[in-house]
């Protein structure tokens, strides 16, 4: 007679969609709520900018951060594809002039003492706002919220 009960590996699978499940909840709830979506935006603007810095440091390396503010597309690091920003959202950057590919393409470099060129990224829908900055000295990201524009 076999023991009843779980494997380990069904034990992982079902932690694992719960996960994934548990990643989009929080996206789905925001979106009914108004100036909210600025919000879900600029953490994941401010989590991509960790993960290139964590990147940098990592593999001993420069990593970049690239925003397209007209098209509302950023990239970080290795990722492969584009992150689009909701296209209700208004962008706008500020980086070291060095970092400015065209008028509306900019990036941001992080070094691998963890340090970075700097810059700001604003978004604003709805009367919301939020600022994600870099600090160019230590590459620490900081995500600033603000009610009524």
């Amino acid at each position: 007679m076999g023991e009843r009960g779980f494997t380990l590996l069904e034990l992982l699978v079902v932690i694992a969609i719960i996960g994934v499940m548990l990643a989009f909840v929080p996206g789905f709830m925001l979106r009914g709520q108004p100036g909210m979506d600025v919000d879900v935006a600029a953490r994941s603007i401010a989590d991509a900018l960790r993960q290139a810095r964590s990147q940098a440091v990592l593999q001993n390396r420069e990593q970049l951060f690239a925003l397209d503010v007209e098209e509302r597309l950023f990239r970080a690091g290795g990722q492969r594809a584009p992150v689009q920003i909701d296209r209700g959202i208004e962008v706008t950057f500020q980086s070291a002039r060095s970092e400015l590919m065209s008028a509306r393409i900019g990036q941001i470099r992080f070094f691998p003492d963890g340090s970075a060129t700097g810059g700001r990224i604003g978004l604003t829908l709805d009367g919301r706002h939020a600022e994600v900055a870099v600090d160019w000295l230590t590459g620490l990201i900081s995500v600033e919220h603000a009610g009524e524009t």
